[in-house]
């Protein structure tokens, strides 16, 4: 399998798909909410990018839950691995690409949870919790548990602090509930883009998606009867817009704290990928500016390498 990770605004989508149409694979989307049918400028599915020329190429775990429900990475696991069997049995090369460090190094590591049940006394006893103390008694469960299931880009709401908090309780208290599955064999292609140009990118971006109609987008769901709490829940784009949306800000408030919060957040998925380099992964990183042919050609000499 070939991984194709980086952060938001990197080029990476565009880098598996030409790599998939040079390797004649299939891609496997590792991000947590391009899972949700009818999210999808929010989410930067840019779908009309899995296409080059007339050619369509295949792409699996996108569009595969309804808005308003919980996808996990307990979910994923599965997923993916239906997914990855199929493409093995027919012969085909998988390209895992993403920006969801979490979902990517289980994944990799062959490491899943058994589904973690909802824990109503818990949940109540930390309702009335700031973030910031949800966050102290997060990082508290990860030492103690020795976790790395977790971290800031997981919980940027209370929601998700505590889904996060409860996990960690029930790992602690059920520790055989954890599963080896089988590691998978990768090469994992790092797209590596420069702070100051990410961040030019992140901002042309947002105000493409914002004028593509990601505010009409945000409304709709909501007419189609998803909650604003449950839209605020996935963070992002999906907080911003739907806090402009009832009123609880104005669009340049909406802009600037969504402009800046994928700023952190791109941050964040770094300093995961490094980390994952610290736990023992080998990254090979590209530079984003470099021609998609000269990528290709530097991808295929370290597959040529790996097979050696």
């Amino acid at each position: 399998m070939i991984t194709v990770l980086g952060p938001t605004a990197s080029g990476k989508t565009g880098l598996a798909v030409a790599l998939a149409a040079e390797l004649n694979a299939e891609i496997i989307s590792a991000d947590s909410r391009q899972v949700y049918k009818g999210m999808d400028i929010g989410t930067g599915k840019d779908l009309a990018d899995y296409r080059l020329g007339n050619r369509q190429i295949p792409y699996h775990l996108i569009d595969i839950e309804k808005p308003g429900a919980k996808y996990n990475l307990f979910r994923y696991q599965q997923d993916f691995n239906t997914v990855y069997e199929d493409l093995a049995g027919r012969g085909v090369l998988p390209i895992l690409c993403g920006g969801t460090g979490l979902y990517i190094e289980a994944v990799l590591k062959g490491y899943a949870l058994s589904p973690v049940p909802q824990c109503a006394a818990l949940r109540k006893k930390l309702s009335h919790r700031s973030l910031s103390q949800l966050k102290r008694l997060l990082i508290d469960l990860k030492k103690r548990n020795h976790s790395h299931m977790h971290n800031n880009s997981d919980v940027d709401t209370t929601n998700r602090a505590i889904r996060a908090i409860e996990i960690e309780f029930h790992q602690l208290h059920h520790p055989l509930d954890r599963r080896m599955l089988p590691g998978i064999d990768s090469l994992i292609v790092g797209v590596d883009i420069d702070r100051d140009l990410r961040r030019r990118k992140i901002t042309e971006r947002l105000k493409a998606r914002l004028n593509e109609g990601m505010v009409e987008e945000v409304r709709a769901l909501l007419n189609g009867g998803v909650t604003a709490a449950d839209l605020m829940y996935y963070g992002l784009e999906y907080k911003y817009v739907t806090e402009y949306i009832i009123g609880r800000s104005n669009y340049e408030e909406m802009f600037r704290g969504l402009e800046i919060a994928i700023h952190q957040f791109a941050k964040r998925q770094m300093t995961w990928f490094r980390g994952m380099e610290r736990r023992g992964f080998s990254i090979r990183w590209l530079d984003a500016t470099l021609p998609m042919q000269q990528k290709i050609e530097q991808v295929r000499e370290w597959i040529r390498i790996a097979n050696k």
